[in-house]
Formats: structure tokens, C-alpha cells, sequence
């Protein structure tokens, strides 16, 4: 007797598809997925997990508790923005005054200091602009505009972009011309970018420590100015669910003595100086 095929299923098979497609897709949005626990949460970030710092702290995290957490990478304020837009649970951040802003209106919350690193600016070993001699931040960009040597930006609205504006907007100056090179990309990517063009870049400590190898026209020719101290937290969304709880136990973790202690020694035992200071140095600058 032949087989007759069931037409139900001609109909569930777009239900399946559409079912599949959008689990493919948010993976798809993940830079990384660590973890292999049956509880998950979105956390975005630049930095700390392009260096590496996310993963060890979730890898300890992970010990008590089992969790896949989706990590997209991104700057501060595009990091921010999906926080708004409920696109993750969580962010790790150095932009303090949109940070406070967003716990105002409401969209973000458990705000938690985590740490901290500095600014270095960095440039050609020659100095063109004689950056050494400044007595502050501000003056080392009216040398580099003065001069008009190379200078290179990230123009993407991360915290470092957002420092580098407050920095020009204290030395009085709006930065303009073709010695001005904006690049719309992340730290490490500009700074390989600076090194090839021998130009000047305001890098974090951290990226700075782990990158130098590579970076043979390069020197750290200023820093120390307190405005260039770097300062994170962690924040995440208010509304309750089983990302959120995830996020904000994470957050609780990080901000915890185990997970400042992985902050404050992470990197020192592969470059011989930590990459990152913990929240008690940080405090200092809030």
C-alpha cells in the first residue's frame, strides 16, 4: 500500500524554518560565546574583551554559576545604545557621563564601579610635535594641531573617542584637515594604523601593554595628565528576566574581591605589569 505524505506538514515547515532562523541570527550577532550553560545573557563591550579580560572573568564566573553569555563587541556609546534598545543585558563601559545619564532616564541601572586604566598618547619615536614638553593633555594637542602632525581618531562615539573631544574641547580647539585622520575603527586596529602612518593615537594603557611588541615606530611620548585616567563600569538593564538576573549577578561578581583580583593582575604574568587597576584605584578619580 503506498504512502500518502501528511499535507500538515507542507504547513509546518515554514513554522520550522522560522523558528530556526532567528536563534542562527542572534548567534550570528555574538563576536564571541563563552560558556556552555543552559542560562544566557548578552553583554557588550570593547576592550576588556578584545584583551581578553571578559573571558577570564567569566570563566571564574562560570565556577558557580552555568552560563553562555553572547559578548558583542563595541564601543561605549554604541554599547550604551544597545543597553537602551534591551539588544543585551549588561555593558562594561568608560563613558561616565552618559552612564550616569542613562541610570537618570531610567533604561539602565546596578551601575557598579570595576576599574580603571589611562590614557597614553602615543606617536613617533622623532616627536614632530614635541608632545614631551607638554605640561598637560590639552597642551600636548595644541602641539599636534600647531604642528599639524598626523593624528589619528576613532570618530565612533566609544569612551575613547568621547575623552579624545573632551581633550580638544579644553585645549579650545576643533581639530580639522587632512593631518587629522578619523578611522572609524577599534583601539587596536587605529593603533596598528597610527604605527604604519607614524602618527599620533590616544590609546588605552591596557591595549597599549599588550600591543607594543608590534609597534616599532611607536613610543608613549605622554601621559600622567588626570584627565586621561580611564575609568569603567558596569551597568545593565532594569527590567526583570532570566538575562537580566544573569547580568546582574555577573555584575555583582565583577565588582566582588574574586573578580577584582582578576582585574588587578590580569596581564601580569604574560607582559610583567597588570593591564588593568582595580576599583579601589579607581575610586580616586570618580
Amino acid at each position: 500500500m503506498r504512502k500518502q505524505n501528511n499535507p500538515l506538514s507542507w504547513l509546518l515547515i515554514p513554522t520550522l524554518l522560522l523558528s530556526v532562523v532567528p536563534l542562527a541570527l542572534a548567534a550570528d550577532e555574538c563576536t564571541a560565546v563563552y560558556g556552555k550553560g543552559p542560562n544566557r545573557f548578552a553583554l557588550a563591550t570593547g576592550s576588556p574583551g578584545e584583551l581578553g579580560l571578559l573571558e577570564k572573568l567569566i570563566a571564574s564566573f562560570n565556577k558557580r554559576h552555568e552560563v553562555t553569555i553572547c559578548w558583542k563587541k563595541a564601543g561605549s556609546g554604541k554599547s550604551l545604545r544597545l543597553l537602551k534598545a534591551k539588544a543585551v543585558d549588561m555593558v562594561m563601559v568608560h563613558a561616565p557621563a552618559a552612564e550616569k545619564q542613562a541610570v537618570e532616564e531610567g533604561w539602565a541601572t546596578n551601575r557598579t564601579l570595576i576599574g580603571a586604566n589611562e590614557f597614553y598618547i602615543v606617536g613617533p619615536k622623532a616627536d614632530p610635535a614635541r608632545i614631551t614638553q607638554a605640561d598637560s593633555a590639552s597642551d600636548a594637542y595644541a602641539r599636534i594641531a600647531k604642528a599639524r602632525a598626523t593624528f589619528l581618531s576613532r570618530g565612533d562615539d566609544s569612551g575613547t573617542h568621547k575623552r579624545e573631544l573632551a581633550v580638544w574641547k579644553q585645549a579650545g580647539l576643533e581639530p580639522a584637515g587632512k593631518w587629522y585622520i578619523i578611522t572609524k575603527d577599534f583601539m587596536l586596529a587605529t593603533l596598528k594604523r597610527a604605527n604604519e602612518v607614524n602618527g599620533y593615537f590616544m590609546t588605552d594603557s591596557s591595549t597599549w601593554i599588550a600591543g607594543k611588541g608590534e609597534l616599532d615606530n611607536l613610543r608613549v611620548l605622554f601621559r600622567g595628565d588626570p584627565l586621561l585616567v580611564n575609568i569603567y563600569h558596569a551597568l545593565c538593564r532594569p527590567e526583570e528576566g532570566p538575562g537580566r538576573k544573569y547580568a546582574s549577578l555577573f555584575v555583582d561578581f565583577v565588582g566582588s574581591e574574586n573578580g577584582q583580583e582578576i582585574i588587578r593582575t590580569y596581564g601580569q604574568h604574560r607582559y610583567g605589569e597588570p593591564m588593568y587597576q582595580d576599583a579601589f584605584y579607581a575610586r580616586q578619580y570618580e
